[in-house]
């Protein structure tokens, strides 16, 4: 190697150096920013174990924890029922019954013979409030998650009285994402072995920053990494192409339940517009916006959304004023 080509490889170390230096900063300060999550509590409360088989056998794993009047709860795309636990154990200390499950093809969840469709998951989430024996409970669902209640709207609204009393859409959308076509190379490059690897490595969290909002906490940035690695690279591709192509606005007319809608103005993936949009359509709803939060308002902000799912089944509540 002559004296040009070792000067190029001098520099182009160095400059990988400064960058290790920087991502071990930038990491070191998000480890101090305080998390309102303790540890334990990105485990599901103690409870029932069950397994719920749909109608195209789909194998769906349900944990209920507590007494109290019915809480559902719905995750969002490559999560778990991890992503909602913080919000469970503190509904469950407040005296619900919560019901936390495994979308298909996720966690310990098989997929079925339907695959991957919005409609089919709001078709799992009806069989899980009627296994479970639900009654006048609030239904939340988070990204995909929320999506899958609005699949259970827009396509078994007759389930819905006596068991459903409110829902509570967390960063989430009724259409908009992608311009409604799939994105091929999107759902392969998501499905590939090239990401887990990239995700895998020592600073892979850092790759999932645009899931949070202004103020980062390494913790959950770790916790979104690690389940979207350890989701099946064909539920990830399926699901996403799912997304993609959703439109469920037509079904939401003249929903007669209340409903609250709420999303963080740092959500790159459900944006803050989308929200609107989505309170727009539905006749009861109320928007609750979070100012500096981003798309994972389970984990980044348990205690706000603990408190929105029971004002939501609390029939004396007043109505809340949208915020920006």
């Amino acid at each position: 190697m002559g004296r040009r080509g070792w000067k190029i490889a001098a520099t182009a170390g160095a400059g990988i150096a400064a960058g290790a230096v920087a991502l071990h900063r930038v990491d070191a300060r998000w480890a101090t920013t305080p998390n309102p999550i303790r540890r334990h509590e990105l485990v599901p409360p103690d409870g029932e174990q069950l397994t719920v088989e749909t109608d195209d056998g789909a194998q769906l794993a349900v944990t209920v924890a507590g007494n109290g009047p019915d809480v559902v709860l719905s995750h969002c795309w490559t999560g778990g029922r991890e992503v909602w636990s913080p919000v469970a154990h503190r509904l469950v200390a407040r005296g619900h019954r919560v019901v936390l499950y495994e979308q298909r093809g996720h966690g310990s969840s098989t997929v079925g013979t339907d695959g991957f469709t919005i409609p089919r998951l709001g078709a799992d989430l009806r069989t899980v409030l009627e296994k479970v024996g639900a009654r006048d409970a609030v239904v939340a669902g988070h990204s995909m998650g929320g999506m899958a209640v609005q699949a259970l709207v827009a396509h078994h609204r007759p389930a819905l009285p006596g068991r459903v009393i409110g829902l509570v859409l967390v960063a989430t959308a009724a259409s908009g994402l992608s311009q409604g076509r799939r994105d091929r190379r999107l759902t392969r490059a998501v499905g590939s072995r090239a990401v887990n690897r990239a995700l895998s490595g020592r600073f892979g969290h850092i790759l999932v920053r645009g899931t949070v909002g202004r103020s980062v906490c390494r913790d959950h940035l770790v916790t979104t990494r690690d389940l979207f690695v350890d989701c099946a690279p064909e539920t990830r591709a399926g699901c996403l192409g799912a997304i993609q192509t959703l439109d469920l606005r037509d079904g939401l007319a003249g929903l007669d339940l209340p409903v609250a809608v709420t999303v963080g103005t740092r959500d790159i993936l459900t944006p803050t517009s989308l929200a609107r949009e989505l309170a727009d359509l539905l006749p009861q709803a109320e928007l609750e916006v979070h100012e500096g939060l981003g798309h994972m308002l389970p984990i980044e902000a348990p205690d706000e959304i603990a408190d929105l799912i029971t004002a939501t089944g609390d029939e004396d509540t007043t109505a809340r004023p949208i915020t920006s």
